[in-house]
């Protein structure tokens, strides 16, 4: 029930996956919170099915990785993605992944993608934010509006459940209230469009014997080489019998084909379909202008929306949560600079656009792609056109779209509170796919095992953790430094010849999100200049030391 006056540190307006994350990581943070979420907490048309491994490496942190991992997905379903003509037709390229239970270790990660949709992953965050009354999550509850004054927000509420009204104080706002943001409108923030707006169907299907049909042709994801509207994902979403078909809409149909027949056109034989759903959606590509109006932050669909393909979204929003999470603690907790809660925008948003930007040229490389008749022919023409197009599937670098470290762990932050390396020249553009993390200033810090069954990240979260890889007798001015502002900070000394080779400097600073602060060989002359900047307080970094 709402109750007049209530008070709370932030105020999370959305409960979908980034609203949740944030409340995760601000309990994992001691800061009180309340979330606030129109739904009921049912997810009736699943979208989002791939957990990437950053986000996977975030949930490790927050403690639901476990839970995300065990939602249901069978171990021994593959992740392949294959192209087919149609599904159990003529397959054309087939990228091989292995299963969840077989896959090798990855190098980068200790916690690679998981396939977890969200009528899955909603229940499993919920558990792990709790509802009210003995969490802080309010479903079937509405922001009716906001106003800020000069150091809080009051927002009004309605519980339509309870039939009540209320008003909740906050120091903050964080508005993971979707792509059509009303808290983001209200603050006169404008989102314009970056490509044009196209229009899709997911139609939600269970097909109980169709995995059995396709024996080991199945996949997680089949791309379809069909038509115009039949060329994009048809993707397994439980493993067993679950099924969502992506349809492109064209501009000139005029009437709509029913959504049985579209799902028998994908299908090369015939099989029992029971038709769950089937909902249009609109792909708009948008990145708000700012990020911040006072104490109101937008994070998610709010802050952008970009096109699906790559699976970027999800985890693009998630990082929005763990960067602003860690500094409105800071911000709470009283020792944060003056300007870190700027540093949110600053190194969010270019993420946004390069994410934004990667997944377009994914959807476009589908959507250019030529589909010939031929490739569906039986007989010596038909495996012909098969094997053409299959090489100029590998050749397009389909598999980019699968398989980013590059673009999941290399994108880099800059802002005043980033110290650069001076020894290493800014890189400019995506970093190759033979790309791993290190410890350069910006990038989140590499994995490597610290110890059997502990990575480097695990050692990073609720303070700045300094790596030292040598001695050095200035250790005790740094330390004096951050503890004289309340800045937290460990000192881990070591860890193998493995771990100081990757991260490639004596001493390197990480900070609670787990990217890099500063790296160097020698510690900084100003300890006191050092701390200040990490900790957002200089409008400009100071130059990182040699």
């Amino acid at each position: 029930m709402t109750h007049s006056g209530e008070q709370t540190d932030v105020l999370v307006v959305g409960g979908g996956p980034v609203g949740m994350a944030l409340a995760l990581d601000l309990a994992y943070r001691g800061i009180d919170c309340m979330v606030v979420d129109a739904g009921d907490g049912h997810v009736r048309h699943p979208k989002v099915s791939t957990i990437g491994p950053r986000s996977m490496e975030l949930f490790r942190r927050w403690g639901v990785a476990d839970a995300v991992r065990n939602a249901g997905w069978p171990a021994d379903h593959p992740l392949d993605i294959a192209w087919v003509t149609r599904v159990g037709g003529h397959e054309i390229h087939r990228y091989r992944r292995g299963t969840a239970g077989d896959r090798p270790a990855f190098a980068h990660t200790p916690e690679p993608d998981q396939i977890c949709p969200a009528h899955w992953l909603n229940p499993v965050l919920t558990r792990a934010v709790g509802v009210s009354p003995d969490g802080p999550l309010r479903l079937r509850t509405t922001v009716d509006r906001v106003l800020q004054a000069d150091d809080h927000v009051v927002a009004a509420l309605t519980d339509h459940a309870a039939g009540t009204t209320g008003t909740v104080r906050a120091r903050f706002l964080v508005a993971c209230d979707g792509a059509a943001s009303p808290i983001r409108r209200a603050c006169g923030i404008d989102a314009p469009a970056r490509h044009r707006t196209q229009v899709f169907r997911n139609i939600l299907f269970r097909a109980p014997e169709l995995k059995e049909r396709l024996g080991d042709r199945a996949a997680l994801v089949h791309f379809l080489m069909l038509s115009s509207t039949l060329r994009f994902p048809m993707r397994a979403l439980n493993g067993v019998d679950l099924y969502n078909l992506v349809v492109g809409v064209d501009d000139d149909a005029a009437d709509r084909v029913d959504a049985l027949s579209l799902i028998g056109d994908a299908l090369a034989f015939d099989t029992p379909v029971e038709l769950l759903s089937d909902g249009e959606w609109h792909l708009t590509h948008r990145v708000a202008d700012r990020y911040r109006a006072g104490h109101v932050f937008l994070a998610g669909d709010a802050a952008h929306t970009l096109s699906p393909s790559g699976g970027f979204g999800l985890g693009t929003g998630i990082g929005d949560a763990a960067d602003l999470g860690w500094k409105l603690a800071a911000t709470l907790n009283g020792w944060a600079g003056r300007h870190l809660l700027d540093t949110y925008e600053t190194e969010r948003r270019p993420i946004a656009v390069e994410s934004l930007n990667e997944a377009n040229l994914n959807l476009q490389r589908t959507m250019r792609r030529r589909l010939p008749p031929e490739v569906h022919l039986d007989g010596p023409e038909g495996e012909r056109a098969r094997a053409e197009m299959a090489k100029r599937l590998e050749n397009s670098g389909v598999q980019r779209e699968f398989d980013a470290p590059e673009i999941h762990f290399g994108l880099r932050y800059r802002s005043p509170a980033v110290i650069e390396d001076p020894d290493v020249p800014m890189r400019h553009g995506s970093p190759d796919a033979d790309w791993r993390p290190g410890s350069e200033p910006g990038y989140r810090a590499a994995h490597a095992w610290w110890d059997e069954t502990t990575s480097t990240l695990d050692l990073f979260g609720h303070g700045f953790v300094l790596l030292c890889f040598s001695e050095h007798d200035g250790l005790a001015g740094v330390e004096r430094a951050f503890a004289e502002r309340g800045v937290p900070l460990t000192v881990r000394y070591g860890g193998d010849g493995e771990v100081a080779k990757l991260y490639r400097r004596s001493f390197v600073l990480v900070r609670p999100d787990g990217h890099v602060a500063w790296r160097g060989d020698e510690l900084p002359g100003d300890p006191a200049a050092f701390a200040d900047t990490v900790r957002g307080d200089r409008a400009q970094a100071v130059r990182g030391s040699r």
